[in-house]
């Protein structure tokens, strides 16, 4: 049996509670998706209950993308109190280098917690390695699609955490050992809230398994998801439903049989 498919199984064995500090849009769509999966969900904000509740949960997942003084103050307030809890955190800089307030606040959580995955697009990922370190980013605008694999290695000897950037290809690298991902559809582009979905089966993974195979098995079973959803769905609002169904089917069979994932070295 294929690593990443044994997680799936650490997953549902566990059922892991994640604790969210997410975005409005999304809030639904995660807690859906990892009570599909086998997890359990904690939407968990108020500064006045984190250190309860991540004393509790088993991983903590940060999305920025809808922020405001009130959000940003738990949010850094929870990445301490998991680093000193010794919980794993995952953080999506949703839309950093669109503005320097998202930019800035995904450096400052990184500096502050201790991440054990940061996951986001090609943009994002290249927009805070800019910020992050002048020399090695600051021309992050010449980037495509294609040197992710280059990107995501830069970016996780940088930020010392494992990396994912996803796209037409997913890349993990913890800057000693990358992955590619093939898995996944195009489909997912047209329905929003997909790449927080990602994040926050991350967290689940990232519970029951070391941060780069968590990762990896993540984004493997999703994609797979994906896949699977589209056969039966060709259209987005359809498309969005069968997600859900095949988080909830998906077993280590289907991951064996479809997963498509390359080490691609340092």
């Amino acid at each position: 049996m294929e690593w990443f498919a044994k997680s799936l199984e650490k997953v549902r064995e566990k059922r892991p509670l994640v604790q969210n500090i997410t975005n409005f849009v999304v809030m639904n769509t995660t807690a859906n998706a990892l009570l599909a999966i086998g997890a359990a969900p904690v939407m968990a904000h108020a500064q006045n209950e984190l250190e309860d509740m991540l004393k509790i949960a088993d991983s903590l997942v940060i999305n920025i993308g809808t922020l405001d003084d009130n959000w940003l103050n738990s949010m850094e307030k929870a990445v301490k109190l998991a680093k000193a809890l010794g919980k794993n955190t995952v953080l999506d800089p949703v839309g950093a280098g669109a503005t320097k307030l998202r930019t800035e606040t995904s450096l400052k959580l990184i500096e502050y917690g201790d991440i054990a995955v940061l996951r986001g697009n090609f943009g994002e990922i290249a927009a805070l390695l800019g910020e992050h370190g002048k020399t090695r980013g600051v021309d992050s605008a010449i980037y495509e699609e294609d040197k992710a694999k280059t990107l995501v290695l830069t970016a996780a000897k940088e930020f010392d955490t494992v990396v994912v950037i996803t796209g037409p290809v997913d890349y993990v690298s913890d800057g000693k050992k990358s992955y590619a991902i093939y898995n996944g559809h195009e489909m997912l582009g047209r329905v929003t809230g997909t790449g927080c979905m990602v994040s926050a089966l991350i967290g689940a993974f990232v519970a029951v398994e070391e941060p780069l195979k968590a990762a990896v098995s993540a984004l493997v079973s999703f994609g797979i998801v994906a896949e699977k959803a589209y056969e039966e769905a060709k259209y987005p609002g359809s498309f969005h439903v069968k997600l859900y169904d095949w988080l909830y089917k998906i077993d280590v069979d289907l991951i064996n049989k479809m997963g498509k994932v390359t080490e691609i070295g340092p």
